[in-house]
């Protein structure tokens, strides 16, 4: 097995020395691939497997005898598109289990109750609303995740029962970090992104809000 491994790396190795250009176009894919896994919040260990996988895949054609620069074009193709087809039969994304409601704040007003839907309803409720890209992986894995972990924090929905962290709320919508840079990056959920003006109108109605701040 140890050779078998070495002998397919000592080959396609070979192969990369001879065709440079394709070397070059194999290693933008695959940082591609990493760039996107990061700009969609991915886990790490997602990102790592999957391009595992792509790589091993990639290997093995190219450590066939006198593979040219067409067949490692066509095996990249090829190799993607299984491993796209693959992970969709990954159960993990599919869920759409929403959690019983038991009650929200006691919102100051309504436009800050409709602010915080826009800005973090997307995870941070029981009612959620999958985008159409919910449905395919890998994003249905990075959507899935965002979901778990932000209700693991704070279920605006579920206040009354488990207020979580939502004393922390106030701080996290003043330093930027929430709604998450990738959530609004390249035009996506254009709703979530607010304006100065939203943030500061949200912010000093969250500050009357019972339970939003750590003062309370």
């Amino acid at each position: 097995m140890i050779s078998r491994l070495k002998s397919t790396f000592s080959s396609a190795w070979g192969v990369m020395r001879r065709h440079p250009v394709v070397s070059a176009l194999y290693a933008l894919v695959l940082l591609f691939g990493i760039a996107m896994g990061i700009i969609m919040g991915l886990p790490l260990p997602v990102v790592g497997v999957t391009l595992v996988v792509i790589v091993a895949a990639l290997l093995a054609t190219w450590g066939r005898t006198g593979a040219g620069p067409g067949f490692a074009i066509g095996s990249l193709v090829v190799s993607g598109l299984v491993v796209v087809g693959l992970i969709q039969l990954v159960p993990y994304g599919r869920d759409r289990t929403q959690p019983p409601i038991t009650g929200e704040p006691q919102w100051a007003s309504a436009e800050t109750r409709t602010l915080m839907v826009r800005a973090c309803y997307h995870c941070h409720a029981s009612e959620v609303e999958y985008p159409a890209y919910a449905s395919i992986a890998p994003s249905s894995w990075a959507v899935q995740s965002h979901i778990a972990g932000g209700r693991s924090h704070v279920n605006y929905q579920q206040f009354a029962t488990n207020p979580g962290n939502a004393d922390e709320t106030i701080r996290v919508i003043r330093d930027g970090s929430m709604p998450p840079a990738y959530f609004t990056r390249f035009g996506l959920n254009p709703e979530a992104a607010l304006t100065d003006e939203e943030r500061a109108t949200l912010i000093a109605g969250l500050e009357k809000t019972p339970g939003m701040s750590g003062g309370d």
